[in-house]
């Protein structure tokens, strides 16, 4: 069941958020949205979802589009909290899961399991707004997959959260794409979809500007890193042949090169010149590609 977009667009009077989106978002795969605010992720979920109208190009899932029809194969969740803050955790599910076609004791048994893993059972029956925002966030993340979607969009899971829970999640949505639940979500934390995902997209003002494979665009990125560490100055290597960037760090350097055989090159200028303690080749990370498309440091 393959998410199809073929040149979307979404205009809001003479602002474009989206503009001539082309994707092909594998089955059973987690797929990445990166980009800051305003880049048009949002947008494009909603589109997806049929929350908003596009306004060019064509969206389809399994060759169809999505409708309310299909809202029991599909979980969102928005980066907007959306619970009822007056209602029990028990009360809140069990009329959610209804809404996607569950019977009351199904949810429940779900709900008991969900919140057995995020080590909060006794919230069950707790009001939301006597919950942490963090604690909210899980309560909002398990009305996204109590009904085991099979299509799961989700709207930066992760703001917010401490560094405990954020792995806690991670770890949820990593094994519900082992159940093969196709998984879409949106970041501005390179290295979450560094870490998680296969394929990605990054946005920048409603434009893809990278898009792929995660290890195709690290390959065809062609630049490389190398950290160096010894106990001498590494100076030198600041206007050495091939270096694009050179830092200076407590330990040694960290450098942005054209390509692996500058890291020879680099070795071989280093022979005799003191104790390395390290030399290490690195692929490039998001961030480092992000900026070489989009010309700005990036967070």
């Amino acid at each position: 069941m393959t998410l199809l977009l073929k040149q979307v667009t979404k205009r809001f009077d003479e602002h474009i958020a989206v503009y001539q989106l082309s994707l092909e978002i594998p089955e059973k795969e987690m797929f990445g949205f990166l980009g800051g605010n305003g880049a048009g992720k949002t947008t494009t979920f909603r589109m997806i979802l049929g929350l908003l109208d596009k306004t060019e190009g064509e969206i389809s899932w399994n060759g169809e589009s999505i409708n309310y029809d299909k809202s029991h194969l599909i979980g969102y969740l928005p980066e907007e909290r959306g619970l009822y803050p007056k209602l029990t955790v028990r009360d809140q599910l069990i009329y959610l899961g209804k809404l996607r076609g569950m019977k009351k004791q199904e949810v429940i048994i779900e709900l008991e399991s969900w919140l057995e893993r995020f080590k909060v059972p006794e919230y069950i029956d707790k009001k939301v707004d006597e919950l942490s925002k963090g604690n909210q966030q899980k309560i909002q993340f398990i009305t996204a997959v109590i009904h085991k979607p099979k299509l799961l969009i989700l709207d930066e899971p992760f703001s917010g959260l401490d560094p405990i829970n954020v792995e806690m999640l991670k770890e949820a949505v990593v094994d519900l794409k082992m159940q093969d639940t196709s998984i879409v979500f949106s970041s501005h934390r390179m290295e979450h979809v560094e870490e998680l995902c296969e394929h990605l997209c990054i946005l920048h003002k409603g434009k893809p500007v990278v898009q792929g494979s995660l290890k195709d665009i690290k390959q065809t990125f062609g630049r490389k890193n190398l950290v160096v560490h010894g106990d001498h100055s590494f100076d030198f290597l600041e206007n050495f042949p091939g270096v694009v960037q050179y830092k200076k760090i407590a330990q040694g350097c960290e450098l942005q090169i054209e390509n692996e055989e500058i890291s020879q090159r680099i070795f071989s200028a280093l022979q005799g010149q003191g104790f390395i303690r390290k030399f290490d080749l690195e692929e490039p990370s998001l961030n480092d590609i992000f900026i070489e498309k989009v010309g700005a440091s990036y967070e």
